[in-house]
């Protein structure tokens, strides 16, 4: 199993002979990816749905990643189900902001560490958040294996109009 030898252990690797292959034993190569490797760059993809700070998290380059992913089904598969996880998230916490709101305490503390100031903050404009989802849908809906063809139902894009209608009454109310 590749990442399982030892530092300097030999390891028996296939090698391509004219035309005929046979094993030999030879030094673990260092930049293959362990089994450790491979689950951390999954939880770092599901959790940012970027591949170049999952390769960073893992001491791995982006291209060896990509790389990989092209060789390798089994490794391809385990990405999009982790991209999967994350839109799924990233949609859930979207809507969960568009329709819920939210917002954040600033508090200021003097010397003897009274409070001097409170100050609420407003979530950002989350139609930028918005527009990444629709941008990621065809995507995500390839990953999922639906088909996302004939574009949102008419149920869905109510859905998403009330959605935006309460974003924008709530900005209204706080006087944004």
């Amino acid at each position: 199993m590749a990442g399982s030898a030892s530092e300097g252990e030999l390891v028996p690797q296939r090698q391509a002979i004219g035309g005929q292959k046979r094993v030999q034993k030879r030094k673990q190569r260092s930049d293959t990816w362990t089994q450790a490797q491979v689950r951390e760059f999954m939880a770092v993809l599901a959790e940012s749905c970027n591949a170049s700070e999952a390769a960073r998290a893992v001491g791995k380059c982006r291209q060896g990643a990509y790389d990989r992913r092209r060789r390798d089904p089994a490794f391809a598969r385990a990405w999009d189900a982790a991209l999967d996880q994350g839109y799924a998230e990233l949609e859930l916490m979207l809507m969960r902001a568009a329709l819920h709101g939210s917002e954040s305490e600033e508090i200021t503390l003097d010397g003897e560490g009274a409070v001097k100031t409170r100050k609420v903050k407003r979530a950002p404009n989350l139609s930028v958040g918005l527009r990444l989802w629709q941008h990621y849908r065809e995507r995500v809906a390839k990953i999922r294996g639906t088909s996302d063809d004939a574009g949102p139902t008419p149920e869905e894009q109510a859905q998403v109009r009330r959605a935006l209608a309460e974003i924008r009454r709530r900005r209204a109310a706080a006087g944004e």
